[in-house]
């Protein structure tokens, strides 16, 4: 099975996975799962035919690098006050982000995990615990 219809096939089923969304209710953590299943496919594919594929190629580092240029760019755009520049760049972020937790092997459910964890709990008790 080629790659695209193997990334198609793992969209699929995490798209069955994800629960209904009433009519214009945009998605939250659900399109992120989804981007990941295809991020993971892109491991191992041609860097010639894909961007992923590319940064996979180029190692940890440059993934890393990528990783903190799209938070400059998020960073500037919120200053300049550009919501919606704002919002492009912070699905670039979120995007690279993503394959940098695929290179490392962290499973998004990690992150969503620790996050749950923090729910309800002062940033500065969270910060303070972190010290502990």
């Amino acid at each position: 099975m080629g790659e695209k219809k193997a990334a198609e096939k793992a969209a699929e089923k995490a798209a069955e996975k994800a629960p209904a969304m009433p009519p214009g209710i945009p998605l939250g953590a659900e399109v992120l799962d989804r981007l990941f299943v295809t991020v993971q496919a892109r491991k191992g594919a041609d860097p010639e035919t894909s961007y992923t594929a590319k940064l996979y190629s180029r190692g940890t580092a440059k993934i890393a690098q990528k990783v903190g240029e799209e938070a400059v760019e998020a960073i500037l755009e919120a200053v300049r006050g550009d919501k919606a520049a704002l919002a492009a760049e912070s699905a670039d972020l979120l995007y690279h982000l993503l394959v940098l937790w695929a290179d490392t092997g962290l499973d998004p459910a990690e992150v969503w995990s620790r996050l749950a964890q923090r729910e309800g709990t002062s940033g500065i008790d969270e910060k303070k615990s972190r010290k502990a």
